[in-house]
């Protein structure tokens, strides 16, 4: 797209196409003896920090969400396959280190929205037996402390929020809802509608996966094959920065503080609360001074910062006398599929759309839970080159233009031994990880190969994701009632401290089978209503 076109655009939908830097009184920076005083600090402006803070702005509290990344810049490579994946433009995260202290590069991303930013944009509830125990083919999923009713409202709350296009009852699977979507379904590409013919034929139940994009009502979404992995030249996917945060930082009272990372949280001499954030912003250090903290670094980044912070109080990390922080550490089981007809081309554009649910709960067909496939971002020759560079890149290029591309997702389950750590000696995040469920996934994988070769796809290539895939990250800071066993109680402030609360999926009990990100903003919106009833 022309620069020009990109003005024109702007000019027509100004708050969709508006710069991403909000306006220079939002920004915050600490006084010449590097310090800042607030009420409440929230450290991340991804989906849960950014939808907490959204739902504090008519609270008169003093805010400050800290980002540890800068805004993400609004260029014509935000649209391009080899920029984004190719060249690995956006990737800014450090490296971590796995069990055998080997290096990998995280599927994470430091802007403000965090992670949001390069979401495929589909937001689906949990099912409602998600929330219960549930058998898998190698263990018990377990049940959460709330229970999908509690969750209901702020889920309804949620997609008003980001927008989410969908249609109540088309999915099989799927919960029961107090009212309709807030906005419609969006409709399948026409390449993808013999597939889905076909699906049916089948006996399967083909939906429309619930999106977030601005799409219609003279809505900036163009319906584009730039949407999952990529940014939004347009702004028009509903990323937490863009639905959130931007109309929260409207609120005199709430202010962002960028490129600012915070290290280690210092508590009180009794170890009962913290006092100061301590971080470093552009080279030199800062600390926050707050009543009350807020946590929403991402589920591993969350661990980290409260291990970091271990003192004398908390010997073996903030928070963590049950032993229970930093393990439970879940993020799907996950298969790429690419299901190739070499005698046909695919012109689809926006292929994120179709989804099965058939097999996500144990049925006739298959006695215990598989999980949910969904449609991917139409996959492009430099994405294939970036994993397999020993593919010659005509052959990846044929491929992808002949493959329809399917992501395939299992729930794990939360276990002692998966786990992340802080390694003080490496100065280094570790993740102890080892796939788990891979029965069901494996079952997962060959019902749909199954499927497709049906719909006329005779070459499946499948790619198994490892522990670099951790956009689903979640469980590392359980929720519970018993302060033994769980670190957060059922409103997600830490057991052991009077004023911590963690706000992104580090909660989670059990990691289901469908994207977190809604989930995360439902818990924000209900957290955020406990926290301002329980303000003095």
């Amino acid at each position: 797209m022309s620069d020009a076109l990109i003005s024109h655009h702007a000019e027509l939908n100004p708050q969709p196409g508006a710069p991403r830097e909000p306006r220079a009184l939002d920004v915050v920076t600490p006084d010449a003896d590097g310090n800042i005083n607030c009420d409440v600090v929230i450290i991340g402006s991804g989906m849960g920090g950014s939808t907490f803070a959204h739902a504090l702005r008519d609270s008169g509290l003093d805010i400050v969400i800290v980002e540890r990344g800068d805004f993400l810049p609004r260029e014509v490579q935000n649209w391009s396959a080899e920029s984004v994946f190719g060249e690995g433009r956006y990737r800014n995260a450090e490296q971590w280190l796995d069990s055998a202290d080997q290096p990998f590069s995280p599927g994470v991303f430091y802007y403000v929205g965090g992670n949001t930013k390069f979401y495929g944009a589909m937001l689906p509830r949990f099912r409602e037996e998600d929330f219960g125990e549930i058998q898998h083919a190698e263990g018990v999923s377990p049940a959460w402390p709330i229970s999908y009713a509690d969750l209901e409202p702020w889920y309804a709350e949620a997609e008003k929020l980001y927008r989410v296009h969908g249609q109540a009852g088309s999915d099989p699977s799927e919960p029961w809802r107090s009212g309709p979507f807030p906005q419609p379904a969006l409709e399948h590409d026409p390449a993808l509608r013999a597939l889905e013919q076909s699906m049916r034929r089948s006996g399967l139940k083909p939906f429309v996966m619930p999106a977030a994009v601005d799409y219609g009502d003279s809505g900036a979404c163009v319906l584009c094959s730039t949407c999952d992995g990529y940014p939004c030249l347009m702004d028009a996917k509903a990323d937490a920065e863009v639905s959130a945060l931007r109309p929260a930082l409207r609120s005199a009272s709430i202010k962002l503080m960028t490129r600012t990372a915070v290290n280690r949280l210092v508590t009180a001499a009794d170890g009962r609360s913290v006092i100061e954030a301590h971080g470093v912003f552009e080279g030199r250090e800062v600390k926050l001074q707050a009543q009350r903290f807020v946590l929403a670094c991402g589920a591993v980044n969350s661990a980290a910062l409260l291990f970091k912070s271990a003192n004398e109080q908390h010997p073996e990390g903030l928070g963590n006398r049950s032993g229970q922080l930093g393990r439970n550490y879940m993020v799907h089981n996950s298969t790429f599929m690419l299901a190739v007809d070499p005698r046909r081309r695919n012109p689809v554009m926006f292929q994120k759309t179709l989804a099965l649910n058939d097999w996500y709960s144990a049925g006739p067909g298959n006695a215990f839970p598989l999980g949910n496939v969904q449609m991917l971002g139409k996959i492009r020759e430099p994405m294939i080159t970036a994993m397999r560079p020993w593919l010659p890149r005509f052959a990846s290029r044929y491929i992808t233009d002949h493959s329809v591309d399917l992501y395939l997702t299992s729930e794990d389950l939360p276990t002692q031994e998966n786990r992340v750590i802080y390694d003080t000696s490496r100065g280094a995040i570790k993740v102890h990880w080892t796939p788990n469920n891979l029965k069901a996934h494996e079952e997962l994988v060959s019902k749909t190969s199954h499927i497709m070769r049906k719909a006329g796809y005779p070459l499946i290539l499948n790619a198994r994701m490892g522990i670099a895939t951790n956009s689903h990250q979640c469980g590392t800071a359980v929720m519970g009632d018993d302060p033994t066993s769980s670190v957060l109680d059922v409103d997600c402030k830490m057991h052991d401290l009077d004023n911590v609360w963690v706000v992104d999926s580090s909660f989670f009990p059990s990691s289901a089978a469908v994207n977190p990100a809604l989930t995360i903003a439902a818990n924000a919106l209900r957290v955020a209503d406990v926290f301002k009833r329980q303000l003095p």
